[in-house]
């Protein structure tokens, strides 16, 4: 491996025009591509498997042109203060603004609140339901800013309007100033780290082109593979982070090979053969983890996992081509490692810095380290006991917009549970008497607790199907609501004389909590196994992969819990914009996994495979420790802080989804990088000594050498003395 990384480096070094010229003729396809793409149509969500989705597809074959995963949309009017909606001048208005919505071009159908008892005991608050035939995220944004319009039109007249439901769904926030802020501390961090801006410039530059490619590819395929914007979202946001990192890595490699007094193309093929090793293993973790979002089983995560791992695909190969050829290009421009400070001060390369005093400092007292990391992290996880799952509604949403003040409207005027109906679906084809069937199901519902409507059964037209609706009496993410889904599945349905499934926004989300939940641990051993393989593999150890993985696990068990803390018992809520707790995102805790892991052991292989190669070449086990943070320590802090403010850049978003993504990826990185790999990972290896490299001999024979330690290169550079030997290399 590092010897063929090698050749490549300064292959791509010699033929810069050439390599550089490839990319940007990439850039200009996927941009062109990308341009001329037809918009998305309507992105489907589908949960395979699940009764909710069952009850779906049986009515779209039952109820021909409902459009049953259709957007809905309802519209809140309240009256003023002493006045109720039954008034003359309030009745006129409302029934212009069901005339106004009947007329868009997307719309199935607009109920009348005074003909469908949709006025409150009072009299004081009315609602419309307006029925979509395209779901939420497909809708066009005429047919939302219809909606939108009408309701400025009845609010002019005096009325408390709002708009709630699914159809003004706000599509997610692909990071705008958040992400250019994340980028500038990107920078800044990399002029400090690298210790000029042209060093600095070409790791942003690189991963900007990558994400470029990837998300244009992204949009290329959107139509035809009916990927979402939160598929793009996530690939820029992974990508950004793992190319910046990725060049970053190689750079600061090849600013030491130069201060070990190497012309510049041999320094560019050792830092790729050597770092780019990293990186290519580095990057292989992060495409499993993301790739194996796939064994879900659910068609929108499958898509999001395999972009963003394709977009991770770019950010490696770049970094392993298109940074050795700009290294050309920016020539002397790129100055060796601690240059500067040598020419001020006099100083040797081999005085201790930060990252080797810590070292020193941890391997003269590793068990208590090991323990203070250990029990801080499994501190910071305790709240993981309390975790509740499920999915933002506008319940959410924060109380500046107008479907929020819609949810609580309704919720005011008809009770909180109104704002998640469940609809039962009964199916009575095979029943002797259909009709006797709905009412067995009718009845049994309304002797159930925390039931407070169900509306009479409405049969198709081949009267063997019919959907039931009911209002629970709690707010649709609450125990109660669950419970009684349970209960109508349970109990009810046992019960009935036909097949009974519930569906609807609430029961769906109860699904899909409970699908990714079931998925968790299956996904789990799947990707820690085969990355366990593959660092078996990089390090030629049992123990430090071992040790790998439970660290991982440690950091995002504490990431998680710092995530139920912030969003669901709203500690430091208002520092950081989460105006309304609530369940955490059913898909946060596999998706946490998926990402963290990969990133994770981006740090794991980069800081350790240096301790393997002082190891490999003679140091002691505490040498090596010493000797991979004196090179690693610097880059891998950098890395971290790069990869937090890209990420915590998002944390800035009003979408509730993006915010809390941003900060459970953030504070991940945060745990893992400084407590893990930089405290509890030198404190493990400096407790086992020679044991952490232990590997059986069977094994050992058995397993390919990829040789990322670059123990292939030292034996080359032995080589090199014969300038024969050395014209031939040059000519491969």
């Amino acid at each position: 491996m590092a010897n063929f990384l090698y050749k490549l480096g300064r292959l791509a070094f010699r033929r810069r025009h050439f390599v550089a010229l490839i990319w940007v003729a990439l850039l200009t396809l996927a941009g062109v591509g990308a341009a001329s793409a037809p918009a998305a149509g309507s992105t489907s969500f589908s949960i395979p498997g699940t009764e909710a989705q069952k009850a779906f597809d049986l009515l779209e074959q039952r109820f021909p042109g409902a459009s049953a995963d259709g957007a809905t949309g309802r519209m809140v009017f309240k009256a003023p203060e002493g006045e109720k909606m039954t008034d003359a001048a309030h009745k006129a208005t409302v029934a212009k603004t069901v005339k106004e919505l009947g007329d868009g071009s997307e719309v199935v159908s607009v109920t009348d609140p005074f003909t469908t008892n949709a006025v409150s005991k009072d009299g004081t608050v009315a609602y419309l339901s307006v029925k979509y035939d395209a779901p939420a995220v497909g809708l066009k944004d005429a047919t939302r800013n219809a909606l939108e319009t009408a309701g400025n039109d009845a609010r002019a007249t005096g009325l408390t309007v709002d708009v709630g439901g699914d159809a003004l769904q706000a599509q997610p926030d692909a990071g705008g100033v958040g992400e250019a802020i994340g980028l500038a501390i990107a920078a800044v961090v990399l002029v400090i780290t690298l210790g000029s801006m042209i060093a600095a410039g070409l790791p942003l530059l690189t991963a900007i082109i990558g994400v470029a490619i990837g998300v244009s590819t992204i949009t290329v395929l959107a139509e035809p593979l009916d990927l979402g914007d939160t598929t793009s979202t996530l690939a820029a946001m992974i990508g950004l982070a793992v190319g910046i990192d990725y060049a970053l890595f190689i750079v600061s490699r090849y600013r030491a090979e130069l201060a070990e007094g190497r012309d510049r193309e041999e320094a560019v093929g050792r830092a790729t053969g050597t770092a780019g090793s990293a990186v290519v293993f580095a990057g292989l973790t992060v495409v499993i983890a993301l790739a194996g979002l796939s064994v879900v089983n659910v068609p929108m995560l499958t898509k999001m996992g395999l972009a963003a791992a394709g977009t991770v695909v770019i950010a490696v190969l770049i970094a392993l081509t298109m940074i050795p050829a700009l290294l050309g290009y920016a020539g002397r421009k790129i100055r060796p490692a601690g240059e500067k400070r040598k020419k001020t001060t006099g100083t040797a390369l081999s005085k201790p810095n930060l990252g080797t005093r810590w070292a020193s400092f941890v391997i003269r007292r590793p068990a208590a380290v090991l323990l203070l990391g250990v029990i801080g992290l499994g501190a910071v996880a305790l709240p993981v006991g309390q975790l509740e799952l499920g999915l933002p509604d506008d319940g959410s949403q924060p109380t500046s917009t107008t479907q929020r003040r819609a949810y609580d409207l309704l919720s005011e005027g008809f009770g909180p549970g109104f704002n998640g109906p469940l609809m039962i679906v009964v199916d009575a084809k095979n029943s002797d008497d259909p009709k006797a069937a709905a009412t067995t199901v009718t009845d049994g519902i309304k002797g159930l607790k925390d039931v407070v409507t169900v509306t009479p059964a409405t049969f198709n037209k081949a009267g063997d199907t019919a959907t039931i609706t009911v209002v629970p009496d709690s707010k649709p993410s609450s125990a109660r609501t669950e419970d009684l889904v349970h209960a109508i599945r349970d109990d009810v349905a046992s019960k009935a004389d036909a097949d009974v499934l519930v569906t609807g926004t609430t029961a769906l989300n109860i699904d899909f909590s409970q699908k990714l939940s079931d998925a968790l641990i299956p996904y789990l051993a799947l990707v820690v196994g085969l990355a366990f393989l593959l660092l078996i593999v990089v390090f030629r150890s049992i123990l430090v992969p071992l040790k790998a993985a439970l660290g991982f696990l440690l950091s995002v068990l504490a990431a998680l819990g710092a995530v139920v803390a912030v969003f669901q018992w709203g500690w430091l809520g208002g520092l950081l914009g989460v105006e309304e707790t609530g369940p955490i995102m059913s898909m946060m805790p596999i998706f946490m996994v998926g990402v963290v892991f990969g990133l994770a052991m981006d740090y794991e292989v980069f800081l350790v495979t240096r301790m393997r190669e002082a190891y490999v070449h003679g140091e002691s086990p505490s040498q090596a420790i010493v000797t991979g943070f004196k090179h690693s320590a610097r880059v891998v802090v950098a890395a971290a802080v790069i990869m937090m403010a890209v990420f915590g850049g998002f944390i800035s978003s009003g979408e509730s989804m993006i915010k809390m993504i941003g900060f459970g990826l953030a504070i991940a990185v945060l745990f893992d990088a400084f407590v893990v790999r930089m405290a509890i990972v030198p404190a493990v290896l400096a407790l086992l000594g020679h044991r952490a490299w232990w590997l059986p001999k069977w094994l050992d024979r058995a397993l390919p050498n990829v040789d990322v330690e670059g123990e292939g290169l030292r034996t080359q550079n032995e080589k090199d003395a014969d300038p024969d030997d050395d014209r031939e290399l040059v000519r491969v």
